[in-house]
Order: structure tokens, then C-alpha cells, then sequence
């Protein structure tokens, strides 16, 4: 008998736990949903830029067209090149990781040029500041910040 009541209070405790489970998931998609919904009529009613924040029902419609706008082939070129350059970047690191290991005195040379290179941001080692849009229309690249003075005469 008490083995029987034990069973009762679990099997109650279980779907407790379901129940508050669920509530829980249904809460999260309907915010989801209220989001979206949110963000769509702001766009339209042009409360929001849609042109910096975009729109849902642009986002679904580039979703559906996604073969005919290119966007697979530069997500296929996009993930391609990450692969790579992970495991090109990879590869060459435990090279010259083991290198250093091995050798002692490559180690102590090197330590001060590792140092200072690990405190730089990362992004201040890119090889090219042309690609990144910041040098347009200029005639004189320094560094990637654009010179005011002779930025309009050409």
C-alpha cells in the first residue's frame, strides 16, 4: 500500500515537472512569435529603419530564393575558405608550437616578438585594409583611416 502511494506522488511530481516544462517552451516560442510580429509591423509602418534592421518577410522572402540570387554559391565559397583558414591556421600553429617546444633557444628568441604580437587586436593584423570599405575614394591609404584633407581631390 505505502509502495502504491509513492507511485502516485511520483507519477504527480513527473507530470508536474512536464507541465512546467512545457509552459515554459510555449512561453519562449510565443515571445519568438511576438518578437517577430513586433518587428514586422514596426518596419512597415516605418517606426524602424528597415533598410538597417530589415524585415522578417524580406528575410523569409531571400530565404525562398536563395538558389536564384547566388546566395548558396557565397555561403558555399564563405564556409569553404573558414575551413580552410581554420585548419591552414591550425596546421601552422602545432608546427611552430612543436618547433618551439623542441628547440630552446628559437623559444627565448622568439618570447618577447610572441608576447607582443599576442597583445595586439587580432584585427590589426589583417594583411589588407583595401577589401574592408573603409579607403574608398581616397588617394592616400594610411593604415586604413582616411586622410580628410586629399580624400576629395581626385
Amino acid at each position: 500500500m505505502q509502495k502504491k502511494n509513492k507511485s502516485e506522488e511520483r507519477k504527480r511530481y513527473l507530470r508536474k515537472i512536464t507541465v512546467t516544462k512545457v509552459s515554459i517552451f510555449i512561453t519562449q516560442i510565443s515571445l519568438v512569435i511576438l518578437f517577430i510580429a513586433l518587428w514586422e509591423i514596426l518596419a512597415n509602418k516605418g517606426i524602424i529603419d528597415s533598410f538597417i534592421t530589415s524585415q522578417p518577410s524580406r528575410m523569409l522572402k531571400t530565404f525562398m530564393n536563395l538558389s536564384q540570387n547566388g546566395l548558396l554559391e557565397h555561403l558555399g565559397v564563405t564556409v569553404y575558405e573558414t575551413i580552410v583558414g581554420f585548419l591552414v591556421g591550425s596546421i601552422l600553429g602545432v608546427i611552430i608550437a612543436i618547433i618551439l617546444w623542441w628547440s630552446k633557444f628559437l623559444s627565448k628568441v622568439s618570447e618577447p616578438f610572441l608576447v607582443v604580437l599576442n597583445s595586439l587586436p587580432k584585427i590589426a593584423l589583417r594583411t589588407s585594409n583595401n577589401n574592408m570599405g573603409r579607403c574608398r575614394n581616397t588617394c592616400n591609404y594610411s593604415n586604413g583611416t582616411r586622410n580628410f584633407i586629399n580624400s576629395y581631390n581626385t
